[in-house]
């Protein structure tokens, strides 16, 4: 009989996984804690490494008509003048994908479609898990299943970490975020790229998902920031005309408001016949864009090991060797750059500028390079 692995958690991360196993061979059954599975949140950037994924599991083209295509990442200063720029043209060309900018939930409906509803269990928030001979999960309804193999793919205040592993620490940053969506026709000449503009401890970030949808998120320093609700097209007042129209053509109700926390790196992420995967194995401040990027690699990885023969079960300690460096040199180059993005001295924002303008091409692309590069 076909072993079945039960999924906590219906987001990127978990999805991709389901996705993986169930084109190996195996059965899955997800639970997630929504009442349903619908376009909310903001968007993301798939990078190149999780457009490699999802080519190689048959949907980059649903994927690519659903959003944008990005050639170029820029980091600017505050008025949109170029500080770091990396063209993308040449990873296009190597591995035959490109960067997609896509709405967050455009890409879940895409996922689960794939995977099929059958296998997704709505409303249930675990509560409990317990290990007996097999792993006892009670939700949050009441209702409980028996499992022998559990994936963990429950977020950053992952209940499965939480209860299963050693005690772990979340990191506050000390910066609050705000991500948005708005219907804008911006200039042509941004239409393929991703820009984040880095001011006096505050930043903003902006890309085109669809034809007429530009996703946005903004940071600041959270001392600065006396409530969470403040005007922002004032309190970005000093940024560029463009940024400053992003801001006004946004309806309240599309702004998200959260803290920005990462996981102090663990080094165990599996044990017997449970293994945590994305943000509940090594969540990441959003500076390099990896975040959803890492949890589709790390499904990557389990579906290659289960090509080399190996059964689901065995794959976990192989495959959290395979993945623990570059997933933790993502999150602590992540936090470098959030701490270097949020300098607030006049004298230390010329520096840094002067700085990130005479970065060497080959460092840059050294960097590209191991990011792009799967495992």
């Amino acid at each position: 009989m076909t072993e079945t692995v039960s999924i906590i958690g219906a987001g990127i991360g978990g999805l991709t996984t389901a996705l993986t196993l169930k084109q190996k061979g195996l059965n899955v059954n997800i639970f997630e804690s929504s009442a349903e599975i619908k376009p909310v949140g903001a968007g993301i950037i798939l990078a190149n490494n999780a457009m490699q994924v999802f080519q190689k599991l048959g949907i980059q083209d649903k994927i690519e008509k659903a959003g944008n295509k990005i050639s170029f990442m820029k980091i600017t200063d505050d008025q949109l003048q170029p500080l770091s720029v990396v063209n993308l043209s040449e990873y296009e060309q190597k591995y035959r994908v490109s960067n997609i900018a896509i709405h967050r939930g455009e890409l879940q409906k895409i996922l689960a479609n794939e995977i099929g509803f059958d296998n997704i269990n709505l409303s249930k928030q675990l509560s409990k898990i317990k290990k007996n001979t097999l792993y006892k999960l009670t939700f949050e309804d009441n209702s409980m299943i028996e499992s022998k193999i559990v994936i963990g793919a429950d977020g950053i205040k992952s209940v499965v970490r939480n209860q299963l592993f050693e005690k772990s620490t979340l990191r506050n940053a000390n910066q609050i975020c705000w991500r948005g969506i708005c219907e804008i026709d911006l200039p042509e000449k941004y239409h393929n790229e991703l820009n984040e503009s880095w001011g006096k401890g505050k930043r903003f970030g902006f890309v085109k998902i669809s034809d007429k949808k530009v996703y946005w998120y903004a940071l600041a320093n959270s001392k600065n920031v006396e409530t969470s609700d403040i005007n922002l097209t004032e309190f970005f007042s000093e940024f560029h005309s463009t940024i400053l129209s992003i801001i006004s053509a946004t309806k309240k109700e599309q702004i998200i408001v959260s803290d920005i926390f990462d996981l102090k790196p663990i080094n165990k992420w599996q044990g017997e016949n449970v293994c945590l995967i994305g943000d509940a194995a090594h969540a990441t401040t959003p500076n390099l864009g990896q975040g959803a990027c890492q949890a589709i690699e790390d499904a990557y990885v389990l579906g290659k090991l289960l090509d080399s023969g190996l059964e689901i079960q065995n794959t976990f300690a192989v495959y959290e060797n395979l993945r623990r460096k570059k997933a933790h040199t993502i999150v602590n180059t992540s936090w470098s750059v959030g701490k270097m993005a949020h300098i607030e001295n006049s004298l230390g924002v010329w520096l840094r500028n002067f700085a990130m303008k005479n970065i060497p091409k080959s460092a840059n692309k050294k960097q590209t390079d191991m990011i792009f590069n799967l495992n």
